[in-house]
């Protein structure tokens, strides 16, 4: 319960990472503040509390830090959240103009409020000191930030890395499987197929069409690029084995360019996301449902749609916690392209995956 709290999300921001960025100002606030006390000797003036006087800590240190603080949250912002596609170094190179916006806008507004209020600050040429230090103290926060941002990012990476380390032993060992005697497998089909009576010839294209689904799977197991056509093909006798099943319940509507079958993808890329959308999706509806895969060029990319009219998901965010097909077929694309799956509401109902190439 008590990690779960530190991990909950407020604004982007986990609670503990909160917690522990306010943390960093009440020190340097307190830190500051015994450190104007220790240089004015106040040690040694029993009239001169530490901790005595709330008035006499905001001003000393209190606002000063309150106002850092305050500007610096649409700086974080900026940076780590409207900006985070950028590269470190077009962000570092930000802080060019961020740091001296950063400083003027902090002294001007503390000049501003202690002359309103009567508090104290530096006068002549000691004003000097009121760029300075800001200058230091903003290049240190940001610096542990973009250190902090820098771990983060690594740590998702090895987290993804290792999971992709273990769909890719996953994917390994079930292609042993798959080749320690395929044409077994495919000899048992031709069998079936060979006592299935003459009449009965819409069974032995089924027959025909699973062996042909196996057959694909393996070639898929071997290698990493298929043409788009290839992989349509494959997936058209999926969605007739289960045409099959559901008959006038089930749609299907595929919407491709002619132009981009030539295309090369990773096998078994599409079958996955097409099972999850009957499976999940319209299986359980007794008026079953339609499925739409669209794959069209926009901008010098290929672009996915697998859509359906089943009953959608409401917690998308833990789809890929429980599914295995989904939750490979997204580590996939993290790996080979850098892209990753989109879920979305279908309207009027259902469920939209989306991904590029």
């Amino acid at each position: 319960m008590q990690t779960s709290f530190f991990k909950k999300p407020i604004f982007g921001v986990r609670v503990g990472e909160l917690l522990a960025f306010i943390a960093f100002y009440v020190f340097m606030a307190v830190f500051y503040y015994v450190t104007l006390w220790a240089n004015r000797q106040g040690f040694s003036d029993k009239n001169d509390k530490l901790f005595g006087d709330l008035i006499i800590f905001i001003d000393d240190s209190g606002l000063d830090y309150i106002l850092k603080f305050i500007i610096t949250i649409p700086i974080w912002y900026l940076l780590f959240k409207v900006l985070k596609h950028w590269s470190l170094s077009k962000r570092l190179l930000l802080h060019v103009i961020l740091l001296p916006t950063f400083v003027i806008v902090w002294q001007q507004s503390y000049y501003y409020i202690t002359e309103v209020v009567k508090f104290y600050h530096l006068q002549g040429s000691g004003k000097v000191w009121d760029i300075y230090i800001p200058a230091l103290f903003y290049i240190l926060q940001f610096g542990i930030l973009h250190a902090y941002n820098y771990y983060r990012e690594n740590q998702k990476k090895i987290i993804v890395e290792g999971e992709l380390r273990n769909a890719a032993l996953k994917s390994e060992l079930s292609a042993i499987k798959a080749q320690l005697n395929p044409h077994f497998l495919y000899n048992i089909f031709n069998t079936i197929s060979a006592s299935v009576p003459p009449e009965n010839e819409k069974t032995r294209h089924l027959i025909a069409e699973l062996s042909d689904l196996f057959r694909y799977q393996l070639k898929a197991s071997q290698i990493e690029l298929v043409p788009l056509k290839e992989e349509l093909k494959f997936v058209k006798k999926y969605l007739d084995l289960e045409k099959e099943r559901f008959q006038e319940r089930l749609e299907i509507n595929i919407d491709v360019d002619a132009s981009i079958m030539d295309e090369l993808i990773p096998p078994m890329l599409l079958q996955p996301l097409v099972e999850n959308s009957i499976k999940h999706g319209l299986s359980s509806l007794i008026e079953g449902g339609s499925i739409s895969i669209s794959i069209h060029k926009k901008n010098n990319k290929l672009a996915f749609e697998i859509s359906d009219s089943g009953i959608g998901i409401r917690n998308k965010a833990q789809v890929f916690e429980k599914g295995i097909g989904l939750t490979n077929t997204r580590l996939r694309l993290e790996k080979m392209y850098q892209t990753t799956l989109k879920l979305a509401d279908n309207k009027p109902q259902g469920l939209k995956i989306s991904f590029e190439l």
